[in-house]
């Protein structure tokens, strides 16, 4: 019955979220001042994980075939697909959701305890729309490009490190990358960015809009936030692959 009451408790809250904001000049600069905290905030750890899932994929995918029986381009097509179906989006998502979604949480958390949220209600402000519609907005727009940078720098980790353990040329590689592409999978990557950004950043606006307490609560909103998000970018990547994959 409790998960009942969240959702229906996180869909009022939407309902909430979406309205038209009062000063849209103030509005737009928070979606600015958010799109740089969550994209250029996140492109570090983003280069660096991206870069590596694609070395070590052309490592273990180069090690199971490389029997002299299939050709080595292969190598560079299946690194191909399994970074942009399900590595770049879904890993992406899952590290987003523990830098990104702990810090929405936190800091809309850290404003309930203070009773900053109070005071804007007072003063007849939709407190949920203020501290929730930038951050959602700027997610949705900046995270579906973290997540195409990644699918980019994989790739080229990938071409990197064949190249550098003698596995695979740059030139088989990219022959295998253009073998049967298929722009459709970057459509299904795109759209599970887009799903995943929405779930990251307004579930845990919702953690954090709901915290009750003090400095403790805050955390243990912080922590809800980050496992709903990784339990709801898990169940939606199912659904997701199950519908577009499987028409």
């Amino acid at each position: 019955m409790k998960f009942f009451q969240h959702f229906g408790e996180y869909l009022l809250f939407l309902k909430a979220v979406f309205t038209k904001p009062e000063k849209g000049k103030i509005f737009f600069k928070q979606i600015i001042t958010e799109s740089n905290n969550i994209g250029v905030g996140s492109f570090a750890i983003i280069s660096l994980i991206s870069g590596f899932i694609g070395a070590v994929s052309t490592i273990q995918i180069g090690y199971q075939l490389v029997s002299g029986i299939l050709p080595d381009y292969l190598i560079g097509r299946i690194v191909r697909d399994s970074n942009i179906l399900e590595f770049a989006p879904t890993v992406t998502a899952l590290v987003l959701a523990g830098k990104v979604g702990s810090n929405i949480a936190s800091e809309i958390g850290t404003m309930k305890v203070t009773e900053q949220v109070d005071a804007l209600e007072i003063m007849g402000i939709n407190a949920a729309n203020y501290t929730s519609l930038a951050k959602i907005i700027a997610g949705v727009f900046s995270i579906p490009m973290l997540v195409l940078y990644a699918m980019i720098l994989s790739l080229i980790g990938g071409a990197v490190s064949g190249w550098a353990s003698g596995i695979i040329s740059v030139e088989s590689f990219v022959k295998g990358l253009r073998t049967d592409f298929m722009g459709y999978n970057v459509v299904f990557a795109l759209t599970k960015a887009y799903t995943f950004a929405f779930l990251i950043t307004s579930v845990s606006a919702f953690q954090g809009f709901r915290t009750q307490g003090g400095a403790l609560e805050v955390g243990e909103s912080s922590t809800k936030a980050v496992v709903y998000s990784c339990m709801s970018i898990i169940f939606f990547d199912y659904i997701i692959s199950q519908l577009m994959l499987f028409k």
